[in-house]
């Protein structure tokens, strides 16, 4: 067995070994793995919300007599600002914490979400989607905060792909769910204010559950805290060789490549993804002529093999570094294939004519978009635990610009064409970006920031 081989072994059997306690041998607790599991079902209810509209936008679109260049201007209205506070709030969890941070983005973006079911036309539901834009804005960068303090890591790419799996999870999800409430309630309208009122009750799980450190949470042993705290040790120890100082900013970090690839990585792979979740739905009633029970099953299908594919991913990534392999190679690999089957799935999308081989392919495509998730894990590599928010802010706050210019650019194609063809070739140009950037990134070593 070569040296390499057998200190990862000596580190695997010594993960796996109980540790001593004051009471004798103490397991580790698994408190980390259950606050990711409650981050999962919290930003699966984050896009069951955000897409919400898409769901009802034909219900919406007939009643307000919507034409589809302000279709696409009403898409867009949640991510001007969701993007333009992905900085502030980055910061926001840097100094106070994610656990305040994201208890009050619960509670505002429920509101909010409940009074977009009292919209009365264009106007209203557009101020209220920028409402949900604005206190939506603080879930991800905190997850991304909360991936570097509360796991291993060894453990950080199953970590990031947990908490952003509830991405296509709440997509998937909310295509049935909604599309059950309009039909239980009568009303897309009561279907936004049931869905912001459970927003607020998970506001309240979240003060309840997350702490801002392991040692803060009285279910966590010390066997669980000593193995977190050791992580940290190394990682802070990685840190100081490579000229880390723990400097809390974000200027510096914008002469580095690997920074800009993160941001227009992330910018790429949403301009896939937002597509898909704006217009998905009104491309597969007017396109494909589904009715709404079929667009509910067939988006989540399509999402949730995005959620399949995405926790895959992550274990795939983390079990491949554990056997010895770089961070280059794991990340650079995954993700550069995962690329090439999306440019390639969305062709595909563009020749087909028959309405179930374009869900398929969509399926296909979703199931790999979705292992760029890994990149939650990218803010702590480059900035460590220090800067995580600010950094996973600043990604967060690319890929919101085609979160913003996505939906409007679509609204103009299809209204210039009465098409969809040339939009989804906008989507083979976002996930070429996205492949272009996830090469050019390097995850081997922390930011000398």
């Amino acid at each position: 067995m070569s040296p390499q081989n057998t200190q990862l072994a000596t580190e695997e059997a010594q993960d796996n070994e109980p540790t001593s306690g004051k009471n004798g041998v103490q397991r580790r607790t698994n408190v980390r793995w259950k606050l990711f599991i409650l981050l999962l079902v919290l930003v699966s209810v984050n896009y069951i919300d955000r897409g919400s509209i898409s769901v009802a936008l034909p219900i919406i679109q007939k009643e307000f007599n919507l034409p589809p260049e302000l279709v696409g201007l009403l898409l867009s209205a949640f991510f001007w600002t969701y993007a333009l506070m992905q900085i502030p709030v980055g910061w926001l969890i840097d100094k106070f914490g994610p656990r305040k941070v994201v208890t009050a983005s619960c509670i505002g973006w429920g509101a909010a979400t409940a009074a977009s079911g009292f919209a009365g036309g264009f106007l209203s539901m557009f101020i209220a989607r920028l409402g949900i834009g604005v206190t939506e804005a603080g879930v991800m960068p905190a997850g991304g905060k909360l991936n570097a303090i509360w796991m291993h890591k060894k453990e950080r790419g199953r970590g990031a792909t947990i908490l952003d799996a509830g991405a296509p999870l709440g997509a998937g999800l909310g295509g049935i769910l909604i599309t059950w409430l309009i039909a239980s309630t009568g009303s897309w309208r009561m279907s936004f204010i049931l869905a912001g009122a459970a927003t607020v009750l998970m506001g309240l799980a979240v003060w309840w559950y997350i702490r801002d450190n392991p040692r803060q949470h009285k279910g966590v042993n010390e066997a669980e805290a000593a193995y977190l705290e050791a992580s940290h040790a190394e990682d802070d120890a990685e840190a100081a060789k490579e000229g880390a100082h723990g400097k809390r900013a974000l200027l510096p970090y914008l002469k580095f490549r690997s920074f800009w690839a993160m941001c227009f990585g992330w910018l790429g792979f949403n301009g896939v993804f937002y597509g898909l979740l704006t217009w998905g739905p009104l491309y597969l009633a007017q396109a494909k002529g589904f009715d709404l029970k079929t667009i509910g099953w067939s988006t989540f299908v399509i999402f949730g093999a995005g959620f399949v594919g995405e926790i895959l991913g992550g274990v795939i990534a983390d079990k491949w570094r554990a056997s010895g392999a770089s961070a280059n190679r794991v990340m650079r690999t995954l993700l550069g294939f995962s690329s090439v089957v999306v440019v390639g799935g969305l062709v595909g999308v563009t020749v087909v004519a028959d309405p179930i081989t374009a869900v398929v392919l969509l399926s296909v495509v979703l199931f790999f978009l979705r292992w760029v998730g890994l990149f939650w894990s990218i803010p702590s590599i480059l900035g460590g635990r220090t800067n995580a928010g600010v950094l996973g802010g600043a990604m967060n706050f690319s890929g919101n610009i085609a979160g913003f210019v996505t939906p409007i650019v679509v609204g103009l194609i299809v209204g210039a064409t009465g098409s969809y063809t040339w939009a989804l070739l906008y989507f083979v140009g976002s996930a070429v970006v996205m492949g272009i950037s996830v090469l050019a990134l390097d995850y081997n070593k922390r930011l000398p920031v």
